[in-house]
């Protein structure tokens, strides 16, 4: 399952991304914001975070530089956040840290830009092997630091 979400600042890419999702038949819940009013982003973030399960279900957060959403959302366990401004980011992002939750900065990328950035997100795989170690680094710092 996919989650998207954004604020007000990224809704307009945010519905762009719907509609690429759905024109791929790839199954999305629109978690909000519904409009340009004013949304804050840590609760959208917080929404989305917590109907996931961290082990199978990605999302997609848009806000307008796309570091609120990714601070919020990495104050969750076992989410992986990060922020994409283009597709080596979401290459690299993904194979070497397996990010389960891609930010977009809404007010810095084109639809085209935002649609290649997901599909290379969507296509690349987790590396393993080093990287896993790393991965396993991040989790014990969570243990010792979520309480």
């Amino acid at each position: 399952m996919f989650f998207l979400g954004s604020d007000h600042r990224g809704f307009d890419l945010k519905e762009k991304v719907k509609n690429y999702l759905e024109r791929e038949n790839i199954e999305c819940m629109d978690c909000g914001t519904y409009s340009k009013e004013i949304a804050h982003f840590p609760l959208i973030a917080k929404e989305i975070c917590n109907k996931m399960d961290k082990q199978k279900d990605k999302a997609i957060l848009i806000c307008s530089c796309g570091i609120g959403m990714s601070m919020a959302a990495n104050k969750f366990r076992g989410i992986r956040a990060g922020v994409c401004f283009n597709k080596l980011s979401a290459q690299d992002g993904k194979e070497h840290s397996d990010i389960n939750v891609l930010v977009l900065p809404g007010e810095f990328l084109s639809e085209q830009e935002a649609i290649e950035i997901i599909e290379i997100w969507q296509n690349s795989e987790f590396l393993n092997g080093r990287y896993t170690d790393r991965l396993q680094m991040i989790e014990k710092i969570e243990e010792e630091n979520m309480k």
